[in-house]
């Protein structure tokens, strides 16, 4: 399975709306800013923090081996991992070289464009449908909320959806999706709590099938990424959706709290092993003031992030979009 893309802000269409070609396009303009300014808002704690330390870093030092070994500690501090970190100065460094250049502003400019090509390295393209969209992640990260967003997303492009209670080990989770799935007015596939999660992922596949919806979204309970037995669990699940419905496009998105901090590569990697992942939803993004594992993982990992969730309503989970990240982190 290809690794999955986050859609570029461009491509959101308006075409439902029969506007002039400048209508169309003012438009289309107010309502990406409508979608990321949620994600400059959230973020403020992460822009204000390292704007300040790059400032003090840059008034304390010219370029040389103390500057970018000051800038390799500021990104761990961030989050970014000794390695990442490593070769994201490198980058910025050698391109200062060839470039000659001394000028603060311009320094910055360059990390910016480091970090974005990091990001956008990772980048595939979207989902095609049907799909199946399977969330899994540790517990207490938010996957039951993020089902129902990301249903109301879906619905609100015009799509079908079906999500899928495949949590039946958590008490009142099949209940918990379910008031989602009544608020984001969707269709859900539920067993009796302590049933075979993978019976209901046989049944909600089986069922959109037959109705050819667009989106099954599964939730799946939290699993310790270091369990053997729950792993084995969530293989098991992969390999159902995998065999009866191979049409449909199949994408494991890890469920991450931003605030999770360096762990979060530790959790990806574990996952990615056990079922190949295909990119990443971060929850919780209005709550962190550092997020530089997130290039960790897309350097690391190849990993892109797909979703942000940004806030608590229905409609608070945006498409990532690498370069609005950078611009609203640095």
């Amino acid at each position: 399975m290809e690794r999955i893309s986050v859609l570029n802000a461009a491509t959101i269409s308006n075409s439902e709306f029969p506007l002039s070609a400048r209508r169309q396009k003012n438009k289309k303009a107010k309502k990406i800013m409508g979608i990321f300014g949620k994600l400059f808002g959230a973020l403020k704690k992460t822009k204000d923090g390292l704007s300040d330390k790059l400032r003090l870093l840059f008034s304390k030092n010219k370029l040389g081996d103390e500057f970018y070994e000051e800038l390799e500690e500021l990104l761990i501090a961030s989050d970014v991992s000794y390695a990442t970190a490593q070769e994201v100065v490198a980058r910025v460094k050698k391109q200062a070289m060839d470039e000659r250049l001394r000028d603060e502003a311009y320094v910055t400019d360059l990390l910016r464009g480091v970090l974005t090509d990091i990001l956008e390295e990772s980048e595939v393209e979207p989902p095609s449908y049907p799909c199946v969209i399977m969330l899994v992640g540790v517990n207490g990260v938010g996957k039951t909320t993020t089902v129902g967003k990301l249903a109301h997303y879906f619905l609100s492009q015009g799509k079908t959806v079906t999500v899928a209670a495949a949590d039946t080990f958590r008490a009142a989770a099949s209940e918990q999706l379910s008031i989602w799935a009544d608020r984001a007015k969707v269709r859900i596939v539920k067993h009796e709590e302590g049933s075979d999660p993978s019976a209901v992922i046989f049944d909600a596949v089986s069922s959109a099938k037959a109705k050819k919806t667009d989106v099954v979204i599964v939730d799946t309970a939290g699993r310790l990424h270091v369990k053997d037995n729950l792993m084995n669990e969530l293989r098991k699940m992969d390999r159902v959706v995998s065999r009866e419905y191979p049409e449909a496009d199949f994408l494991k998105l890890l469920v991450l709290d931003a605030t999770t901090g360096q762990n979060a590569v530790n959790q990806a990697r574990v996952f990615d092993e056990a079922i190949e992942l295909d990119g990443l939803v971060l929850t919780k993004l209005d709550g962190t003031a550092k997020g530089g594992f997130v290039f960790s993982l897309a350097s690391e990992l190849s990993l892109p992030v797909v979703f942000a969730g940004v806030g608590e309503k229905m409609e608070d989970l945006e498409y990532f979009d690498s370069r609005t990240f950078v611009e609203a982190i640095l």
